[in-house]
């Protein structure tokens, strides 16, 4: 007979597999270019992410927003914006706008605010008009 203090029990961890580390990897990747979208959206009172600031769709909203007095911020892509519009969790198609900080959404959500007289009180509520 042995006395159960002195048993020593040896506990093996199980080591996570590969898979297990790329998932944290790409989560932390996507945290930080969801962070980093975050940032550069709250930058400005109105933020514009586009494929080119020489694209039609771009220049139209940029357009409307001068027109009414708004200073619109710029971010072009430089590589492929598939991953970014996977994290914003939006299958809509670029040019995307954030007012006060906030995604408003591409031109077609945008142009129906608009419409509806409902962007001018985000753009004085988000600051970018004082009128």
């Amino acid at each position: 007979m042995f006395n159960q203090e002195k048993l020593v029990h040896y506990q093996v961890e199980q080591q996570p597999s590969w898979s297990y580390y790329m998932t944290r990897v790409t989560r932390t990747m996507e945290e930080d270019q969801m962070e980093r979208i975050m940032r550069l959206a709250t930058q400005s009172a109105v933020v514009i992410f586009s494929i080119g600031s020489t694209s039609c769709m771009c220049h139209a909203m940029k357009s409307l927003f001068s027109g009414m007095g708004v200073n619109a911020m710029v971010h072009e892509f430089d590589q492929d914006p598939k991953p970014f519009m996977r994290l914003l969790g939006n299958s809509t198609s670029l040019p995307v706008v954030f007012i006060g900080g906030k995604l408003v959404g591409s031109m077609d959500t945008v142009l129906a605010f608009h419409i509806n007289g409902s962007l001018v009180p985000l753009l004085k509520h988000a600051g970018a008009l004082w009128l």
